[in-house]
């Protein structure tokens, strides 16, 4: 049977939620984050050597990155349902937002996460200025244009399309739910994102991705009635 080892608050959601659009069997071990440092606990190592997850065991395969996880997901058990024809532009649009999700858009997102717990840490008072004027230069020089750079790319793109490569779900989409979620829980990030924000609505409302939230737990970035 598949074994997903699941870290709460992380990426390892959408692999529960590509798990349950395949309707494949499967167990769930679970780990929490440290509450103090909100890293994966030491236990995780034992898995992988990085001790990070989403971690996926099936049969004789271990595979990490979330990235790996999907592709390998669909093509050994939803070609027919969850990925395009094989040399297509559709196909090579897949692999295309496969590898944006982590490789362009998720960095600038990450830095903001970054900076913000950077702010709220505990320091000296005389600091304190000193932390929010590095991160305003940050923001005004490099951060802000490059969010919004990615924000506008594939909110153009979902102006044009249901999802991702058309009329129907994709694997694609599940890779690309984590970064948008991530981005649409900051009110300001969504206010300013309609098109992006009613995506995200659209795909956790399916039934599938409910299945997920009903077996994970609680995620950080699910719908807003959740949290």
């Amino acid at each position: 049977m598949i074994q997903l080892h699941y870290l709460n608050d992380s990426r390892s959601q959408r692999i529960l939620w590509m798990l349950e659009e395949l309707e494949l069997d499967y167990e769930i071990k679970f780990y929490q984050r440290d509450v103090n440092t909100s890293l994966a606990p030491e236990s995780l190592k034992r898995v992988h050597p990085l001790g990070k997850a989403p971690i996926l065991i099936d049969g004789n395969i271990r595979l990490a990155e979330s990235g790996a996880i999907i592709d390998y997901l669909a093509q050994r058990y939803g070609s027919r349902t969850l990925l395009p024809e094989a040399n297509t532009q559709a196909w090579w649009d897949y692999v295309y937002w496969l590898h944006y999700a982590e490789g362009s858009l998720m960095p600038p997102l990450l830095m903001r996460h970054v900076f913000d717990k950077m702010q709220q840490a505990p320091m000296p008072f005389f600091i304190r200025p000193l932390v929010k004027k590095i991160v305003a230069g940050v923001d005004n020089a490099f951060l802000n244009q490059q969010l919004h750079t990615h924000l506008n790319f594939v909110a153009d793109h979902l102006a044009c399309h249901e999802w991702f490569l058309g009329e129907h779900i994709s694997a694609a989409d599940i890779q690309m739910s984590f970064p948008l979620e991530a981005a649409m829980h900051r009110a300001r990030l969504a206010d300013s994102y309609p098109r992006l924000k009613s995506y995200v609505t659209q795909l956790q409302t399916r039934p599938a991705y409910l299945r997920a939230l009903k077996k994970g737990g609680t995620y950080l970035y699910g719908p807003r009635t959740t949290q």
